[in-house]
Order: C-alpha cells, then sequence, then structure tokens
C-alpha cells in the first residue's frame, strides 16, 4: 500500500511536471520577447526539470507500482546520477538567477543583452554539477539503491571514509552555499523594497 500511494503522488509529479515544462518550452519557442539572457535561466531550469521527469521519475514511478527497483545495477548508477546532475542543474541557476535579480535591482546595473554572460551561467551550472556527480561513478562515494527499494541515489548511509567525505563535501558546495546566495540575495532585495516603501509612505531625507 505504501509503494502504491508513492506511485500516485510520482505519477502526479511526472505527469503535472512534464507538461507544465513542455509548455514553457512550447511559450520560449513561439514567442521571440521572451528569448532574452535571464529567461535563459528559467529555460535551463524547465529543461533540467523536465529531463529529471523523463530519465528519473519514470523510473521510480515504474519500480513502485512493481514494488522493487526494477532495473539492475546500470539501471540504478544511471538513475542516481542524472537526478543528482539535474537537480543540482536547477538548484545552481536559482542560485545564479537570485544574483541577477539582486545585482540589477540593487547594484544598479544596466540590463544587458549579451547572451554571452547567459549562456555561460547556463554551461556553468552544468560544468558544477557534473563536477559533483561524476565522482560517484569513478570511485568517490557511489550510487546504490536506498531502503525504500524503488529509487537509487548517493549512499547516504555509507560509513565510509570516502562516502562521508564526498556527502559532507556535496552538503556544503551544492546545497549549503546555492541556499546561502539566495538567502542573501532574497534578503537584501527584501531590505530594499521596505527602504522603497518607507520613503514613498514617508519623506526621505
Amino acid at each position: 500500500s505504501g509503494h502504491t500511494v508513492v506511485a500516485v503522488f510520482l505519477g502526479l509529479i511526472l505527469f503535472f511536471g512534464f507538461l507544465n515544462n513542455l509548455i514553457v518550452l512550447i511559450l520560449f519557442c513561439k514567442f521571440k520577447t521572451l528569448r532574452n539572457p535571464v529567461n535563459m535561466l528559467l529555460l535551463n531550469i524547465s529543461i533540467s526539470d523536465m529531463l529529471v521527469c523523463i530519465s528519473g521519475t519514470t523510473l521510480s514511478f515504474a519500480s513502485n507500482i512493481r514494488g522493487r527497483w526494477i532495473g539492475g545495477d546500470h539501471a540504478c548508477r544511471w538513475y542516481g546520477f542524472v537526478n543528482s546532475c539535474f537537480g543540482i542543474v536547477s538548484l545552481i541557476s536559482l542560485a545564479v538567477l537570485s544574483y541577477e535579480r539582486y545585482s540589477t535591482l540593487t547594484l544598479c546595473h544596466k540590463r544587458s543583452d549579451d547572451y554571452r554572460k547567459a549562456l555561460l551561467a547556463v554551461g556553468g551550472s552544468w560544468i558544477y554539477s557534473l563536477v559533483w556527480t561524476v565522482p560517484p561513478l569513478l570511485g568517490w562515494s557511489s550510487y546504490g539503491i536506498e531502503r525504500a527499494g524503488t529509487s537509487c541515489s548517493v549512499r547516504w548511509s555509507s560509513e565510509s571514509a570516502e562516502s562521508t567525505s564526498y556527502i559532507i563535501c556535496l552538503f556544503i558546495f551544492c546545497l549549503v552555499v546555492p541556499v546561502t546566495v539566495m538567502m542573501y540575495c532574497y534578503g537584501r532585495l527584501l531590505y530594499a523594497v521596505k527602504q522603497v516603501s518607507s520613503c514613498l509612505l514617508s519623506p526621505c531625507r
């Protein structure tokens, strides 16, 4: 029954996640006004999320219907790798996007139509993600079946020195750092909005 409930939720995530991101891609292709450097980051997030739905969620969904992992060891490593890779790409893209909003609105940087920076940010997010998701394929930790038995990821429960060091680095550089950047940037934006609001409500000196 537990696997059935999870399968239902994964099915909904798979359907709506794929559909919503597909709509974003269609709109981006149809309307030229949406093709600007900032939206390149949003497009990158949509692509990575859609790839998670196609290459990751489908396997987990099918495995929960069967009540066990239906793929072999190679499929397990692939599943763990792509989910980690695409997830980190989305998170790094969100961090870069938050900094772009912060720099544009608070540092008085003019919005640039130069696509080079946007493409560098997109490419950088993929390279950064690969730097942290390829090592388990090469021996620094590994990807394996999770305790539920229907999905795979980094071996979080392993107590070996290699796995422990990798998990610590992954936690710091792929979660703490981007989340800290987002918290700082949006915190500064919120502070700037409050300052503007106070100036509108009362004369500023």
